[in-house]
């Protein structure tokens, strides 16, 4: 699995618990919003964090953070998710991902597995807006899957759903809430690249 970084300490990530994010390189979308290019567009990768420096700094943690957040980019792309989520648990912390949704078949193998502890998934849009949003064509129906999936789980979730004005409309919002009967789900303001740098530039210090 390819890390693109680390946030060593957060307290707003994963609801109810201080906890670390490590953040996955490469990303299936190309959402103009984006906030972490940086792990999205290869030509921008920095080196890849060697997981045993991850794995050390949890561990040297354990007992005062209480979960670590799985993010990106998009994680459900690497394969070997599985087993590092697995070591995660192994070393007794909760786990959240952060996730697009469009992989319900690596999510299906998680939940199989009990390898999450809250599960956070990004709503673009509505579905037939979903192009405009990120920038490729796929099947959007694959996003039902995912959130069945994530609403039959019995695991803390929600759904959320950045407002970018210059792509979605408020009856476009209004969709979307109705969707999900505000039954979990929030929106989220998005806020200038430059305002989230200062967050992204402690990814890449020294673990």
């Amino acid at each position: 699995m390819k890390i693109g970084g680390l946030i060593k300490f957060t307290l707003i990530d994963f609801p109810g618990r201080p906890a670390a994010v490590v953040f996955t390189q490469g990303c299936n979308f190309r959402c103009r919003y984006c906030h972490n290019p940086e792990l999205v567009y290869p030509h921008l990768f920095s080196e890849p964090v060697a997981k045993e420096e991850i794995y050390s700094f949890l561990k040297r943690r354990q007992g005062t953070l209480e979960g670590v957040v799985v993010s990106g980019g998009e994680p459900t792309l690497h394969e070997d998710l599985p087993q590092f989520l697995t070591d995660l648990k192994a070393m007794g912390y909760a786990t959240k991902l952060d996730t697009n949704g469009t992989r319900p078949e690596m999510l299906r193998q998680l939940l199989d597995a009990k390898l999450l502890d809250y599960i956070a998934m990004d709503i673009k849009a509505p579905l037939e807006k979903y192009a405009l949003i990120t920038g490729v064509d796929f099947n959007p129906e694959v996003l039902k899957q995912s959130i069945d999936l994530i609403r039959q789980s019995g695991l803390e979730y929600e759904f959320r759903t950045t407002y970018d004005k210059e792509v979605l409309t408020d009856a476009d919002i209004s969709v979307i809430t109705q969707c999900f009967n505000g039954k979990n789900y929030r929106v989220q303001e998005c806020l200038p690249v430059a305002k989230e740098k200062t967050a992204l530039k402690v990814l890449h210090k020294e673990i």
